[in-house]
């Protein structure tokens, strides 16, 4: 009981000491030790955003809670984005693109893979609603094929880029795509997006602890909002150590930024791997393919505008290994998706896939 009291206390307290450290480190080159610091504070924060993040989808429920969890990240991932931009001058140019493609890669792999192996092991074969998960992924092969892919192909602007009208095409597009799918997710086809049990049976609502009060929901929703601005906050700040590291191991500098993803989208992965352990694989795929949709959808409109004010170009369209890859994700995930259950096997493939992103990151 006190172990239970203790790290309730934590769950609170972590968010805002986040928040108070990244004050006084942001936009400094702060020593080892307060690096060091900052490290063990930031893996506070983001259990501290998992465990809020499942306070609010317990009393929203599902689809609701994986849609606020994926729209906090993506909401304050975007505005690092832009912000980095502002200042990045030349080198800036295609950080949008990198960013949004390594999330693309480590949800749509890296989440869905591990969420698959841990479920399947841990009960056998994981189910989920083959409807629901197959207009997500649909959504998502739209949303990358427009803003990732077509701008190699287009010949109004020189090299991988859009030209003004193509560019606002393709952030329209992506912004009424995410709304849409989202209007379909939680009003005209929620029950698309429910867990399922072994016999195809809807989980309506979970029989476990009674769901938190509005008062306690909101204050949660709160906190987490606070984590996950400490989480990207931080990991922003530890970024030149990181890059310091991968310098002196003589690595490109992109692995900085999957390096920074990855640190940005732990809160989504634990909670998804805490789903998938109890037996909701739905629950972990809204996570993975939200996240991703998300990551595009909010991320192309929010570049798109600030292109008008930032100088430089802006590089959306993705290099032909990075196409191969986008494309062997799709269809690996497309047969993941069509049966509506998975084994061992598709965790692994998934795997496989996010493996060969992070060695050509290392190795080009």
């Amino acid at each position: 009981m006190i172990v239970r009291k203790v790290t309730d206390r934590w769950m609170w307290v972590t968010p805002p000491l986040a928040i108070v450290l990244l004050v006084f480190t942001l936009g400094q080159h702060p020593p080892g030790a307060v690096v060091a610091v900052a490290s063990v504070v930031l893996g506070g924060a983001v259990l501290a955003a998992v465990h809020h993040a499942e306070v609010v989808a317990h009393r929203v429920g599902e689809p609701f809670g994986s849609l606020v969890l994926a729209l906090a990240v993506t909401v304050i991932e975007v505005a690092l984005i832009v912000t980095l931009m502002a200042g990045g001058g030349e080198k800036s140019a295609t950080l949008a693109r990198d960013t949004v493609f390594a999330a693309v890669m480590i949800t749509c792999n890296g989440i869905v893979g591990l969420s698959i192996l841990f479920g399947s092991l841990r009960h056998g074969i994981a189910v989920f609603r083959a409807e629901g998960t197959g207009s997500a992924l649909s959504t998502i092969a739209t949303l990358a094929t427009l803003s990732l892919v077509l701008p190699n192909f287009t010949t109004s602007a020189p090299g991988p880029e859009f030209s003004t009208p193509q560019l606002v095409f393709a952030a329209v597009a992506a912004l009424l795509l995410y709304g849409l799918f989202v209007a379909t997710q939680t009003v005209r086809h929620r029950d698309y997006f429910l867990p399922v049990t072994k016999h195809g049976v809807v989980v309506h609502t979970e029989e476990h602890a009674e769901a938190p009060s509005g008062r306690a929901t909101l204050a949660s929703l709160g906190v987490l909002l606070l984590a996950l601005v400490g989480v990207v906050g931080l990991a922003k700040v530890i970024s030149p150590t990181i890059e310091s590291g991968v310098e002196a191991a003589g690595m490109p500098h992109a692995v900085v930024g999957v390096v920074i993803a990855l640190l940005v989208l732990l809160p989504e992965t634990i909670a998804a791997l805490r789903a998938a352990r109890r037996d909701r694989l739905q629950t972990s795929l809204n996570l993975a393919f939200g996240s991703t949709m998300a990551s595009i959808g909010l991320t192309v409109p929010a570049v798109a505008i600030a292109s008008y004010w930032l100088s430089g170009p802006l590089v959306l369209g993705l290099g032909a290994s990075h196409m191969v890859l986008l494309a062997l994700t799709l269809v690996v995930a497309t047969l993941t998706v069509i049966p509506g259950r998975a084994t061992p096997l598709q965790g692994g493939l998934h795997l496989a896939v996010l493996a060969a992103f992070l060695e050509l990151a290392v190795v080009p």
